[in-house]
């Protein structure tokens, strides 16, 4: 089957002239279909299913491109992996136009696979959201532009994001410097995300009044928080008593956000990690929802997704043997 799209050489100059070749060299490696672009026309060949498919995802670009959105390459692969899954009836379109404003020059953030979308629903609806899975899902970053977010719109007054501090094959005590000092490497993943939807002179004056407090997880014992979005990063690192104390913090109109990787534990041996636990023990409560991610929803360079499958499946054989 053969399919030919004429673009309009006026109204669609950056598609035309920006990424569209590299876009369609992405739809021909995962549709398996022949994509070419002679002057203002595309043209896709191959079986009729995939070629349709082709079709509505170039129709998709199209009008996110009129709409003042610029689709990457990656953002292309991330949208067709996601319709080749359990959803078909994913369009590039709903995914990337149901983004988060955030402040910054980027001026939203975009969830790029049908978990990300449900994991940003969840958060939307409920008090408390629980997200479990591989490095590189988007479950920190996704909920600090949903916390930036809810600032923006006045939902809340504070963002406090924690973390616990457990040594990953580093002695904290051999770092320099005062306490603060110490800890700062364990929550500079948390900087990074801040800094990369907020300019830094903003994020900068809003950790200096406290408005945005990024802190150990032991620092929030004896706390109650009101009015406040509160992020629980690496919570897999957590014992059962800190799980249980974090989880009592949460004051009237806050919402908390809890993220681990539950393959990726540094606890002492013989030490339960309060995630698991908190898994097992609060499933049945309404108002809790967990959302699972998969190595599907790696949205880092591609090989990241492979390097987590290739754990997985020696992490089965061992157990295995």
């Amino acid at each position: 089957m053969t399919v030919e799209i004429e673009l309009d050489s006026e109204k669609e100059t950056n598609l035309l002239f920006g990424r569209l070749d590299r876009n369609l060299k992405v739809i021909e490696e995962t549709l398996g279909i022949t994509a070419s672009q002679r002057g203002n026309k595309i043209f896709l060949q191959g079986d009729e299913k995939s070629v349709e498919k082709a079709s509505k995802i170039i129709e998709d670009i199209r009008s996110i491109n009129t709409e003042g959105y610029n689709l990457n390459p990656e953002d292309i692969r991330y949208a067709l992996r996601s319709a080749q899954s359990d959803t078909d009836s994913t369009s590039v379109k709903d995914l990337f136009l149901n983004n988060i404003p955030v402040s910054s020059k980027k001026r939203f953030i975009i969830p790029k696979t049908e978990t990300q979308r449900q994991y940003i629903e969840a958060i939307r609806n409920y008090d408390i959201v629980i997200g479990i899975g591989p490095a590189g899902t988007g479950k920190t970053y996704l909920a600090m532009a949903m916390a930036i977010n809810a600032y923006l719109k006045k939902q809340i007054s504070r963002i406090v994001l924690a973390r616990p501090a457990v040594e990953a094959g580093e002695k904290l005590g051999f770092l320099p410097g005062d306490i603060y000092e110490k800890f700062n490497p364990y929550l500079r993943p948390l900087y990074d995300a801040l800094l990369d939807m907020m300019e830094a002179e903003k994020a900068g004056k809003l950790i200096e009044r406290g408005t945005i407090e990024i802190a150990p997880l032991a620092f929030m014992r004896g706390r109650t928080l009101n009015d406040s979005f509160i992020i629980l990063d690496e919570a897999q690192n957590t014992t059962t008593e800190q799980m249980k104390m974090y989880l009592t913090r949460l004051g009237f109109n806050s919402k908390t956000v809890i993220t681990g990787d539950i393959t990726q534990i540094d606890l002492p041996h013989g030490r339960a990690s309060g995630l698991i636990e908190a898994e097992r023990i609060l499933s049945d409560i309404q108002g809790i929802k967990f959302v699972y991610f998969s190595e599907k929803d790696v949205v880092r360079h591609k090989l990241v997704q492979e390097i987590v499958k290739a754990y997985e499946r020696y992490e089965k054989r061992s157990s295995e043997e």
